[in-house]
């Protein structure tokens, strides 16, 4: 079996430093796990910026010099950014940050972008125009559903078909198990570019059953902090190595 893609995403807009002390907050520290993580074997990062009180930002600035710097150490990453709204940005907010950043890659959560219907189709519009290649967010099913309203009313663009499934976000204690994945896979057997990233201690259990199936994967401390023994890793790319080896020894 061809070695599934990884992408790493080191810190997300809720975490800090008080939940982990290796969890990357400043443009250097996020920058200096980017090239931890491709040395563990990452093939991309998802990237979140902060400001300057550790807050999930959406700022185009910080977002183009964090690109920068990553892209300085660790070429070799594909490097994608969030739109996630974190509670705080609305979706006129989140056009707003597309519209500056112009990135190459970004994910987008269909459940935020429904919060405005009016734009939803420039949000979609917008990236295709940037050859902003995007990534859907899909919690669940009723995602997954509208989606494909979207996808069948032109909102979403013909070729914006990539999505990562989130297993685990919101369950109690964000607890995730492997068995999480077959809604999504029976709710999208034909999806193209699929990817999985999963809440809690079983993390690398549930992106290893998405490897059997095919999928990308995505690890790293927004995700979760632990192993599966709910010991806490010592860094991203302790998590990235763990995964690199658990997939080795179980994939043929």
């Amino acid at each position: 079996m061809t070695r599934p893609f990884i992408m790493v995403a080191p810190n997300g807009a809720r975490r800090s430093r008080a939940d982990h002390p290796a969890l990357p907050v400043t443009t250097d520290q996020i920058a200096a796990t980017a090239l931890a993580c491709a040395t563990a074997g990452a093939d991309a990062l998802h990237l979140h910026v902060r400001d300057d009180d550790g807050r999930h930002s959406l700022d185009a600035g910080r977002y183009r010099e964090a690109l920068a710097e990553i892209a300085a150490r660790a070429p070799a990453l594909r490097l994608q950014i969030t739109t996630e709204a974190g509670g705080i940005f609305d979706v006129a907010d989140q056009l707003a940050c597309l519209k500056a950043v112009k990135p190459g890659w970004a994910s987008i959560s269909v459940r935020e972008i429904a919060r405005d219907p009016a734009l939803a189709a420039q949000v979609y519009g917008t990236c295709a125009d940037l050859g902003t290649e995007v990534q859907h967010i899909l919690y669940d099913t009723d995602d997954i559903a509208l989606l494909n309203r979207w996808q069948a009313e032109g909102i979403v663009q013909p070729d914006q078909t990539e999505v990562i499934f989130v297993l685990g976000r919101y369950t109690p204690g964000q607890a995730s198990s492997p068995d999480d994945l077959q809604p999504f896979r029976d709710a999208m057997p034909k999806a193209a570019g699929w990817m999985v990233c999963a809440f809690g201690s079983q993390e690398h259990a549930c992106l290893l059953a998405a490897a059997r199936a095919g999928g990308a994967l995505r690890v790293g401390f927004e995700n979760s902090l632990t192993d599966h023994c709910n010991h806490p890793h010592p860094d991203n790319a302790a998590s990235v190595a763990a995964l690199r080896s658990l997939l080795e020894n179980h994939l043929s």
